[in-house]
């Protein structure tokens, strides 16, 4: 169940997202939060540089690897605006990090795509729990998801 820190968390990664599309990126942004829940680290899309696995939860999967304990990992909270693309799903089973809480599913991301005429991604976007099964996943939650259709809307110029 998603509670008001965890909607706390989902505002930040929204916000984060909004700042990739104001530097010309996708609007995706996460946050790492530990089993204390203090943000250990956040970062947002920057795939504008050519690279295309530069999503945030694959940098923060690298990033608690690297500074947490197997411990720390399996607490932490991973909060996202989008759900986990395949490649980062993969990343976070690997390195053990805890529950991903996101704003927006796959699911409604290929949908408003869809919509709009947006020609579809090169990997198939299957949902979190197809990739690593163990990872207890909530989402999508209402408000933060809206918000988050506003911001890809803006970045694929179907303005309403």
């Amino acid at each position: 169940m998603v509670n008001d820190e965890d909607m706390r968390h989902l505002r930040r990664c929204v916000e984060l997202a909004a700042e990739a599309l104001a530097a010309g990126d996708e609007p995706f942004g996460s946050l790492l939060v530990d089993g204390a829940g203090t943000v250990r680290a956040e970062d947002r899309n920057r795939v504008a540089s050519g690279d295309r696995t530069r999503h945030p939860e694959f940098a923060l999967a690298r990033w608690a690897a690297d500074h947490l304990t197997p411990q720390e990992r399996a607490a932490a909270t991973v909060y996202t605006s989008g759900e986990h693309c395949p490649m980062c799903a993969a990343a976070h089973g690997w390195v053990g990090l805890g529950r991903i809480v996101y704003a927006a599913s796959s699911r409604q991301l290929t949908a408003w795509l869809e919509e709009w005429g947006v020609p579809a991604a090169p990997v198939r976007p299957l949902p979190v729990q197809e990739i690593a099964p163990g990872v207890i996943v909530e989402g999508p939650v209402a408000g933060p998801a809206e918000e988050v259709r506003a911001l890809h809307r803006r970045f694929h110029g179907r303005e309403a």
